[in-house]
């Protein structure tokens, strides 16, 4: 053990998976100290931050349950439950290692865990949710999970429109926002006209201290600063088009903005390299000759500057970039009820604290 510097085992330790770097805290004091130690933490979640994988939310039309699979581009599939919170929940969205899930049985009840770590927190209720009636049916319209590594905090975000008993909605806008530091909710108001589809409320990503949402008119990206709660309208690239065979979808780049465009035939990435000024970049261009047949039901779920990750209806795809090999990394064998896309989220592997 003494031939290695410090350094040399927590760069080894670091690229281990979560649960066998908890097997090496057994092995002694040293790397139990080690893999303590707050300065190794941040350089876990680092470098866990920058692989990502695909999160899926398996549901069995026969035994009305469900399971999560994780996909990993480099150690296969994954599968692991959320049994430690003892309720039945579903997952809204995913940051950093940390999932937002919803209890099913009891609207209004939202938890923020770690899967791999099995550390947990029930957010408190905030009394505005019950008298807020946010359209439709009492659920939110959007939820965000802002992960914030370098200031070891987090943030939920519940945006909705509100409407008086028998009335349409009226364009008020009510945003709560709970903050891991204080542990409240705070609460504002704003106008907006915007409506947005299953995939734009899936993906939510988390980028320069704001959460930004597609909207469902592919006009503009809506993003929400977290320290000055202030709602942002961000342009899409000139060259974006949709309609017509495109199909548009927002995700992240090694901490920056990207949209993936989607035609019959080709498949292109754009990344916002300077973020105050909104320059977008086109980054690369792909064929999708070799999967045609699965064109009109494939979508993009997560990235790295050197894959792509896919779902269908029953399939979990990598795309490598600079091979431009396309791989099947997981089917699914049953009769599942719902297509994995709908509830596939990026993920990664971390250690954040969240109890």
């Amino acid at each position: 053990m003494g031939f290695f510097p410090d350094e040399v085992i927590l760069q080894i330790l670091a690229r281990l998976p979560v649960k066998s770097l908890f097997k090496t805290k057994t092995v002694c004091k040293l790397w139990y100290r080690l893999a303590s130690d707050k300065y190794f933490i941040r350089l876990y979640n680092e470098v866990s931050a920058k692989k990502s994988m695909v999160l899926v939310e398996i549901s069995d039309s026969i035994e009305s349950k469900s399971s999560l699979i994780c996909v990993d581009n480099l150690r296969g599939v994954s599968e692991f439950s959320l049994d430690f919170l003892r309720d039945r929940v579903k997952v809204r969205a995913s940051c950093n290692g940390l999932l937002c899930c919803s209890s099913i049985p009891e609207k209004g009840v939202y938890y923020v865990c770690n899967p791999m770590t099995g550390e947990f927190k029930l957010l408190p209720k905030s009394r505005e949710r019950p008298v807020t009636r946010f359209y439709p049916d009492g659920e939110a319209t959007l939820v965000g999970l802002a992960c914030d590594l370098s200031r070891n905090k987090f943030n939920v975000v519940l945006a909705g429109y509100h409407r008086t008993f028998g009335h349409r909605p009226d364009g008020t806008f009510i945003c709560l926002i709970f903050d891991s530091d204080s542990n409240k909710w705070r609460k504002f108001v704003s106008f907006q006209e915007d409506n947005f589809t299953h995939m734009n409320k899936n993906q939510v990503v988390f980028v320069n201290g704001a959460l930004h949402w597609l909207t469902g008119s592919y006009s503009y990206i809506l993003a929400l600063d977290l320290d000055y709660e202030i709602w942002r309208k961000i342009s899409l690239p000139d060259e974006v088009s949709y309609g017509t065979g495109n199909r548009v979808y927002l995700l992240e780049s090694s901490g920056c903005l990207s949209l993936i465009q989607i035609s019959d035939a080709w498949m292109k990435i754009w990344v916002m390299k300077d973020y105050e000024r909104e320059l977008w970049h086109m980054v690369d261009r792909m064929s999708l000759r070799c999967i045609r047949g699965l064109v009109p039901g494939i979508f993009p779920i997560t990235q790295t500057g050197e894959y792509v990750f896919l779902a269908t209806h029953k399939q979990v795809l990598v795309y490598h970039r600079r091979s431009r090999v396309w791989k099947e990394m997981y089917s699914v064998k049953n009769s599942a009820t719902l297509p994995l896309w709908f509830s596939a989220h990026a993920f990664r592997s971390t250690i954040f604290p969240c109890g």
